[in-house]
């Protein structure tokens, strides 16, 4: 059964309108252990996920990617010129991963994080509670549902 997420991505780096104008791209750059962990462990293809843009004004959950491939080294972090560096990384020791996701559907309108946390269906959704910063995490069937039917105008 596929699995639900929330991924965060800052617009002015890669937003919603990059990824419906690319149709897919490759998740990197995650350097987070909790967030690599779900990518390498728990993430396959097929899995839905709220793109959600963070710092922006307001943060907002803005439309959806499908997972279109599971988990794989982050080769970025193996190029010394890259901006994902880690010399800690090599190809025999990659030990951050990435992920390639696809555009699946732009919500009608964006669900800021204030309504978000306002929505009683929606208690204890990772994204609304503090200091939950993780740009890779798991959402509930039931969150994702409601998040959805928020942003198709429901």
């Amino acid at each position: 059964m596929p699995r639900h997420w929330l991924i965060k991505s800052e617009p002015d780096v890669y937003s919603i309108d990059d990824l419906q104008r690319d149709g897919s791209t490759c998740w990197e750059g995650i350097r987070n252990y909790q967030a690599r962990n779900y990518i390498r462990d728990d993430m396959a293809e097929g899995d839905l996920a709220i793109y959600y843009h963070s710092r922006s004004k307001p943060p907002a959950a803005v439309g959806i990617a499908r997972v279109s491939r599971a988990g794989y080294p982050d080769h970025h972090a193996w190029q010394a010129d890259h901006d994902y560096f880690d010399p800690k990384a090599s190809p025999d020791n990659p030990i951050w991963m990435m992920m390639d996701v696809a555009f699946f559907e732009r919500f009608a309108q964006p669900i800021s994080l204030a309504q978000l946390k306002a929505d009683p269906a929606l208690e204890g959704m990772l994204v609304t509670q503090k200091g939950q910063r993780l740009s890779v995490q798991p959402v509930e069937p039931v969150h994702f549902d409601r998040v959805v039917a928020l942003g198709r105008g429901g």
